[in-house]
């Protein structure tokens, strides 16, 4: 095996160092002293220029340990550095001007209040402000505080001055403001009548000043430190809600600018009115009210209490009212039809409520003549007209007659029975009506064609008018009687009469002395009852008759039955100055007193409707009555 193939001979390391000693010990050094002496400088020279910046800055704190640091001023331009305190007290304090030179305005409408902000509460804390310039650097700790000094110096620091804002007095001067010139109560529109004329007084919108929202306002300008400023003043208001009134104070005031006269038709019967409601009167009718609107406002309504009108007129009615009168008709008893004697006519009733609405109008009428109201009537039409046929009212045949006995009557009582009878001629009773003799009867009177007569007063007998009416009334409750008709009313005279006792005997005759004594009966059958009565001169005869419809009535009677018969008194003799010493007039005659019953039962067909009923007459004896000249000795009664 060969050797290896090297270019050059093998070498140890160490022959290629220059610094290795060839035996292999490390050779001798000999270094540089500079180099051995500058890290001893730098580091002396470190500690003594931090000494002298230790001295410098130890010197400026020193300087201004009782001064406010270079660069400090506030922000009305006042230079404070190097001030003690009480320096930049006095410096500030005649530097500050904004509480006397700043002007704030209110302002309202064209109304303006300008203070100074001194007025409003503004002032300077000088001393805080001071405080606060002097603290500047001082705050934290000593290195922070060099850098703060070090950046004030360098870029200056302007210090915030404390101003004092005292609101209290600015909430006075404006509630002052608002309360004297401003603010105001809403009032709504009045009205008012006095001595007949309406018044009207305007509406006034509500005014209040908002004080919190204008301190507010006031507020940012004073902390922006503003010179001059102008600040409107924040108004709330308030409509009223009645706005105005003066159109229902026209209202008012032409209801009363003149009367209201109410009058009957040209040509009225009644000669009545007019009627005049005066404007004292009418005040006292206007109603105002307060009505609310869509829009949440009000006005006034005026209007008319009709209440005291209606009153009146109700009143006034029953003197204006006409009755209607019925048709008056006689039965033909051939041809079984009514003939028609008086036509009907129909009356008239005041239309209250149709006036009362004319009335209003005629209120708020501005023409004289439009205050005139015509009262206004209804008809009333008659019960039985005079078109009615004898089949619609069920007047078919006479189902009752009745006659009565006059003979040897005067000429007057004869008279009397004639007019009398002739005011029932041809009438006509409703199904269910109520015949009243009075009713029909009228007025008794010589003005209605009466004559004076005989008549039964208390327990004489005198000269009156209308004496024979008794006769017609006897008649009619006779033929009432045997109509089978109920009888509501009947009272007997005083004593008996011959006159009512012929043919039926006592305890048939009827009285009547309007408006006390009447007689009734009922028409209780489902139709009409027509009554015709007639006078016979010749026969001194009164005859009834009813013509209805046939209800099958049959009437049984019983009696009369006489009991307690008692004699008659003495003559009565009386004073009569139209006769002669001597002359005597024999003017009644006597009869004696009883009590008479009279018993009447009804069928209808086979039915008894009416059981025995009872009329009982009670006479009471009358004596013979005679007339003397005054002076006769046997005058007693």
């Amino acid at each position: 095996m060969s050797a290896p193939n090297v270019p050059y001979p093998r070498q140890s390391p160490e022959s290629h160092n220059p610094y290795v000693h060839p035996q292999g010990r490390p050779p001798i050094s000999h270094p540089n002293p500079w180099l051995v002496r500058f890290p001893l400088l730098v580091g002396f020279g470190l500690i003594l220029l931090a000494f002298v910046l230790v001295i410098m800055l130890a010197g400026y704190e020193f300087l201004h340990h009782d001064e406010i640091y270079p660069g400090v001023s506030t922000v009305f331009g006042v230079n404070l550095a190097g001030m003690t305190r009480q320096e930049a007290i006095t410096a500030l304090s005649e530097q500050f001007v904004y509480d006397s030179q700043a002007a704030v305005t209110f302002r309202f409408g064209d109304q303006n209040w300008t203070y100074t902000a001194g007025d409003l509460g503004v002032s300077l804390d000088v001393e805080a402000t001071v405080d606060a310039a002097y603290n500047a650097g001082r705050e934290d700790n000593f290195v922070s505080d060099l850098f703060k000094q070090w950046d004030m110096r360098t870029h200056g620091y302007v210090v915030t001055p404390v101003v004092i804002y005292n609101q209290t007095e600015a909430e006075r001067i404006l509630t002052e403001i608002a309360n004297n010139f401003i603010n105001r109560p809403t009032l709504d529109a009045t009205l008012t009548v006095l001595e007949g004329r309406a018044v009207a007084t305007p509406s006034q919108v509500g005014r209040t000043v908002d004080v919190p929202a204008t301190l507010g306002v006031l507020r940012q300008q004073m902390m922006a430190m503003s010179t001059i400023s102008e600040i409107p003043l924040s108004v709330h208001e308030a409509e009223p809600a009645v706005r105005e009134t003066d159109a229902a104070a026209g209202q008012i005031n032409l209801a009363l600018s003149a009367p209201v006269e109410l009058y009957l038709g040209p040509g009225d019967p009644s000669g009545k009115g007019p009627w005049v409601a005066l404007p004292d009167a009418i005040q006292q009718m206007i109603i105002v009210e307060p009505v609310t609107q869509a829009d949440d406002t009000a006005s006034y309504d005026v209007s008319v209490d009709l209440d005291e009108a209606r009153a009146f007129l109700t009143d006034l009615a029953p003197e204006l009212t006409v009755q209607p009168v019925n048709a008056r008709f006689i039965f033909d008893d051939e041809t079984h039809q009514l003939e028609v004697i008086q036509p009907s006519v129909n009356g008239r009733i005041l239309d209250i409520e149709m006036t009362v609405a004319q009335f209003y109008d005629a209120v708020f009428a501005p023409d004289s003549a439009d205050r005139r109201v015509q009262l206004m009537f209804s008809d009333l039409p008659a019960q039985v007209s005079d078109t009615a046929t004898a089949a619609e009212l069920g007047i078919t045949e006479m189902v009752v007659q009745k006659t009565t006995y006059y003979y040897g009557s005067t000429s007057a009582r004869q008279r009397n029975i004639q007019v009398a009878a002739s005011n029932f001629h041809g009438i006509v009773i409703p199904p269910g009506g109520e015949f009243s003799f009075n009713e029909w009867l009228g007025d008794v009177s010589a003005e209605t064609g009466y004559e004076q007569g005989l008549i039964i007063v208390g327990n004489q007998t005198i000269t009156g008018v209308g004496g024979g009416v008794c006769q017609v009334a006897t008649t009619a409750f006779q033929t009432a009687f045997y109509g089978g008709y109920p009888i509501m009313e009947r009272v007997e005279h005083a004593y008996r009469v011959s006159y009512y006792e012929e043919g039926e005997g006592a305890g048939m005759d009827a009285t009547v002395y309007s408006p006390i004594v009447d007689f009734r009966f009922m028409n209780d059958t489902p139709y009409y009852l027509l009554i015709e009565t007639y006078v016979n001169t010749g026969n001194a005869t009164v005859t009834w008759k009813f013509y209805s419809t046939s209800m099958n009535r049959r009437v049984v009677k019983e009696g009369p039955i006489i009991k307690n018969q008692t004699s008659p008194p003495p003559p009565i003799f009386r004073a009569n100055a139209a006769l002669s010493s001597g002359q005597v007039k024999q003017v009644d005659y006597s009869v004696s007193g009883a009590d008479v019953y009279v018993y009447r039962t009804v069928y209808q067909d086979d039915q008894v409707i009416i059981d025995h009923e009872a009329f009982t007459s009670h006479y009471v004896p009358w004596a013979d009555q005679f007339e003397v000249a005054p002076g006769d000795p046997r005058i007693n009664g």
